[in-house]
């Protein structure tokens, strides 16, 4: 017992200590997990730590996010995003595959050690991958979204990779398998089968997943939720990322792809955020103890004897991927410093090569001296992947500006109306402006979002709307009406203080983010700011007010009252409010706060009933 408490809490300690320290230098949590494992590595060898086995635990990491994964994603999303994940994903996973083949048969390996070797390093790290993209906002851009795309359909890959391995068998490797039965082989559905037989199960396996996983699960959660217990929804929540993994294990499918499936089947579910809530934190504690074995499961003597050669393997293997995704990038139009991020960003080998590299061995395909240094090829890759993120951020992204700038559309024709941003506020106003008869420019940033507005007739111009020389294009000394709607509070202030500078008879509506945005843009010159939650948060109070018993016609008088007040105290706040300053260090603010929130009680509880 002393033996695993004294292991948890030197994970505990190292994730708690270096993580913060490496988050602070801008290295992220990943990097700082993966040095924490390395600085890990002498304590638990002295200790006699098994790491191979507690990364075999935390791999389990990998398989709740891959769910998560799966409950953001509808069958209709997917379908949607049928070109790239077979046309992008599937050209990486085989040009790469053939690359690295053709490559270590040119040296004198056989066609099969070498087609085997590019299938396990063709596969990227989805857990280091997304967790950096999500950590950095980057999920939602280009190439973001094309990552995960390739990442999506790598892991689907795993399964025929699998089932490919034993074909590609050398006889006198298999013969020298020591210990080659699976020791899982009792825990098979499978094992024993003939090749028809273990294929019918596995089917039947998948198909009862689909067929009832939804609806049972679903009623499970139901019943579980009517107990008011917080902790069993918690145990049930595990219990069903388990069981879908245990099921997929024993049919000798991935249990990743599992999983995925499972949370795809429960996105339309109404538990969906509960579980999500409740699983979140499993995850992210299990991921850094995954990447804490990566880094030390690192073989430092096997590296040191042979670090040229290592290195040379783990440079090379990052450049041929890197080259790879950037020309796919460039064929599925992938713009300016999405690609780079999109070639970079899964530029590693993945932790699904430890799996398939030790099933090679079992199975005969590759020998066991090969498998120890495609181990540190591997695990070095995928160290090094954090630092590439900062490559592209601090080195790439910054000189690639200037061609993204010179790659915006050519706005054709000035209206009256610009729009800024065609998200979820921009979209509804420009649809309701057209929808009367107005003419809008509307400039939005995201390629993708272009291409999917483009399918329904939508003319949206490509660029960054901030930029003065964009704007001159679009009209802005003509037009009568700017509406400003993109997505980053910083941005959005800056165009309000260019455009009220510059064109001070322009109409300018901003969308503010929160209350203390609505200071900043008042500060910078916007006279008509829309908070974007205000509407639906008094909608949201007059509801509650119905249901504590007030009748609709006083509910909606006393909403109206509150909205009149909130809005005059908001002008008078306003002009209190310092740029830089924190409010509540702001004894005048404060003081007229609290003034103001007293004023407010004070006369709402006087509208007559």
């Amino acid at each position: 017992m002393t033996d695993y408490l004294m292991l948890v809490f030197i994970l505990l300690f190292a994730g708690v200590v270096v993580v913060p320290i490496a988050t602070r230098f801008g290295l992220g949590s990943v990097l700082g997990y993966l040095l924490a494992g390395v600085a890990l590595s002498p304590l638990l060898e002295t200790l006699g730590v098994d790491v191979e086995s507690v990364q075999h635990l935390a791999e389990f990491g990998v398989v709740m996010m891959l769910f998560l994964i799966g409950l953001e994603l509808r069958p209709v999303l997917l379908w949607r995003m049928r070109g790239r994940l077979l046309g992008l994903g599937g050209s990486q996973f085989a040009l790469t595959a053939l690359v690295v083949g053709a490559i270590l048969w040119a040296f004198g390996q056989t066609w099969q050690v070498g087609l085997a070797v590019g299938l396990v390093l063709a596969l990227s790290s989805t857990a280091i991958v997304l967790q950096t993209l999500n950590e950095k906002g980057l999920m939602q851009s280009d190439g973001g979204q094309a990552s995960f795309s390739v990442l999506l359909f790598q892991d689907i890959a795993v399964i025929p990779t699998l089932a490919l391995m034993p074909f590609l068998s050398s006889p006198e490797l298999l013969r020298g398998v020591h210990g080659g039965e699976d020791h899982d082989a009792g825990f098979s559905l499978v094992a024993g089968l003939a090749g028809w037989q273990a294929a019918l199960v596995t089917l039947a396996a998948v198909a009862v997943l689909i067929l009832f996983g939804r609806w049972v699960v679903t009623a499970v959660l139901r019943y579980i939720a009517q107990t008011r217990m917080r902790e069993l929804f918690t145990a049930a929540a595990l219990m069903i990322v388990l069981g879908v993994a245990l099921l997929m294990s024993m049919v000798g499918l991935s249990p990743a792809l599992g999983t995925f499936l499972a949370g795809v089947l429960l996105s339309g579910s109404e538990y969906r955020h509960e579980l999500e809530a409740d699983l979140n934190p499993f995850r992210g504690l299990l991921l850094g103890v995954f990447f804490m074995t990566v880094g030390a499961g690192i073989d430092f003597a096997l590296l040191f004897d042979e670090i040229g050669l290592i290195l040379v393997a783990t440079l090379g293997l990052i450049a041929l991927k890197a080259a790879v995704l950037w020309r796919l990038g460039q064929v599925f139009g992938i713009r300016g410093g999405d690609r780079w991020m999109f070639a970079l960003g899964l530029a590693q080998a993945g932790e699904f090569g430890f799996v398939l590299l030790a099933f090679a061995v079992a199975q005969g395909v590759l020998p066991e001296a090969l498998e120890a240094r495609l181990l540190l090829v591997v695990a070095l890759s995928m160290l090094l992947t954090p630092g590439l993120f900062i490559l592209y951020e601090r080195g790439i992204a910054p000189r690639f500006d200037a061609q993204q700038k010179r790659e915006a559309d050519e706005i054709e024709a000035e209206a009256d109306v610009i729009i800024a941003g065609h998200g979820r506020v921009g979209g509804i106003v420009n649809r309701m402006l057209r929808g009367l008869g107005y003419k809008t420019t509307v400039i939005d940033y995201s390629a993708e979002q272009l291409e999917f507005l483009s399918a329904f007739g939508i003319r949206v111009y490509f660029g960054d709307a901030t930029r003065p020389d964009l704007l001159d294009a679009a009209g802005i000394a003509k037009a009568r009406l700017l509406v400003i709607a993109i997505d980053d509070k910083a941005q959005t202030t800056e165009l309000v203080s260019y455009v009220t500078r510059t064109y001070p008879e322009v109409h300018v509506i901003a969308r503010a983010f929160d209350r203390f945005h609505t200071y900043e843009l008042w500060a910078a010159g916007c006279r008509d700011v829309i908070r974007e939650t205000y509407d639906s948060s008094l909608r949201t109070g007059r509801s509650a007010l119905e249901a504590l018993g007030m009748s609709p016609e006083m509910a909606e008088r006393r909403t109206r009252a509150f909205e009149t007040l909130d809005r005059k105290s908001m002008l008078e706040l306003a002009q209190l409010h310092r740029l830089g300053e924190p409010n509540h260090e702001n004894p005048e603010y404060t003081a007229k706060a609290r003034e103001m929130q007293e004023m407010i009680e004070r006369q709402l509880r006087g509208v007559e009933e």
